[in-house]
């Protein structure tokens, strides 16, 4: 097994080029699904079943069962997890620091929460009576869930695991009903939720440490506005928003009041557009930073985009064979690495480099809605901490929704 860089697509049009990339032969033999990729990328963790030919029905399941992937060490390899017996729909797993991995199971009126290592069985770690329970994606130290109140409808923040004592903490709680999540720095403070509220679904900002929640998306007063991608050393938020009469991808940046831009880049007539990961260490320069993003058409045709907000382009590549899912990894000074399990190449990252570098962009920014965020402060020293404050900020109304 290779970790080997993909070539570049040369087709102009995105659609065409990924029907191409379509694959004859036959099925694989595991499906895998909730690739989650630990917050050091030293681990993962899916849901895999076995696939056994079938009748003239088709191919059968042979159950999901956790499966845990180590990707630390020269070649990644998969080892399956310990489980009484196979996990329902709708299990969730998360790969944790030191290879130990967190699984939630819905269980009658509750959700059961339990750590699985090779080897070692498993350990329960506590019950939440919630309707709706979904971890959310890995932050150092702790990983947490929501749970949301369907008496009162509110969402609990859960700190499920690296707490202070044993069992489960509730850090905060949140009026209506939550979903999604996007951490906004790095050590698990700042968190981005979608909350649907009123009829109307808004990012908001939650402050583990003092229990604040504050506005991040309120592009119109209408909209539905849900951030899907953050990364914090740029400040760049990739999102997604029927502000101009459609569902569009656009970006903002963190902390500041630069309006909300909905680039024609990232309309591809007949594509789904998912943001994969994005390009840290570009300190405070948003259209610097490349983004990868999951490029799907119907019929399961899937290609690899890269994009600079500074640019007017995407950038095409075409997606290792076995992709799993919208999953990615970049790492500070790493390349980007996309998770495959296809055949008989068994199981791999592929690696990517960014596009060539690009002139300092001079941006014409356009009237519109400000992203409303936590205030970035100055950039600090090098060997200073850099510290994280939630203010309200004020919104503004868009005055025209412009393609930039």
């Amino acid at each position: 097994m290779t970790v080997s860089a993909v070539g570049a697509m040369s087709a102009v049009s995105a659609v065409g080029a990924m029907s191409a990339l379509r694959t004859a032969g036959a099925p694989p033999t595991v499906r895998r699904s909730g690739f989650t990729i630990a917050a050091d990328g030293a681990y993962a963790a899916c849901l895999a079943e076995t696939v056994t030919p079938g009748g003239s029905g088709g191919p059968e399941g042979g159950g999901l069962l956790p499966e845990r992937w180590t990707l630390a060490g020269p070649e990644p390899y998969a080892v399956p997890l310990p489980g009484r017996q196979p996990e329902e729909p709708g299990t969730q797993v998360l790969p944790l620091a030191g290879g130990r991995v967190l699984i939630r199971r819905r269980v009658a009126d509750r959700h059961d929460l339990a750590l699985l290592h090779p080897g070692c069985g498993e350990l329960l770690v506590g019950s939440l009576p919630c309707g709706d329970v979904r971890l959310l994606p890995p932050a150092p130290g702790a990983a947490y869930a929501l749970g949301h109140e369907e008496h009162g409808d509110r969402t609990g923040i859960w700190r499920v695991h690296g707490t202070a004592g044993a069992g489960l903490e509730l850090v905060m709680t949140v009026p209506g009903r939550c979903t999604g999540g996007v951490w906004l720095d790095r050590a698990g403070r700042l968190l981005a939720v979608d909350r649907e509220l009123d009829g109307c679904t808004k990012a908001v900002a939650a402050d583990l440490h003092t229990g604040r929640v504050s506005p991040l998306l309120q592009i119109t007063a209408d909209s539905d506005d849900r951030l899907l991608l953050a990364e914090p050393d740029s400040g760049l938020l990739l999102l997604r928003s029927d502000a101009t009469g459609e569902a569009r991808l656009g970006w903002g940046v963190l902390g500041s009041r630069r309006p909300v831009r909905f680039p024609d880049a990232l309309r591809v007539p007949g594509a789904l557009l998912t943001p994969v990961a994005a390009q840290p260490g570009q300190i405070l320069m948003p259209e610097a930073s490349v983004v990868a993003l999951r490029a799907e058409v119907p019929g399961g045709a899937e290609s690899l985009a890269l994009w600079r907000p500074g640019e007017r382009r995407l950038h095409w590549r075409a997606s290792p064979p076995g992709w799993l899912g919208a999953a990615g990894m970049w790492l500070p000074g790493d390349e980007l690495r996309l998770p495959y399990a296809a055949g008989d190449r068994g199981c791999g990252l592929a690696a990517y480099d960014p596009p060539a570098s690009w002139p300092e962009p001079v941006l014409a920014l356009s009237e519109g809605a400000v992203v409303q965020a936590p205030a970035r402060p100055p950039a600090p020293a090098p060997s200073a901490r850099r510290e994280w404050c939630v203010l309200p900020l004020q919104q503004a109304p868009l005055a025209g929704a412009r393609a930039g």
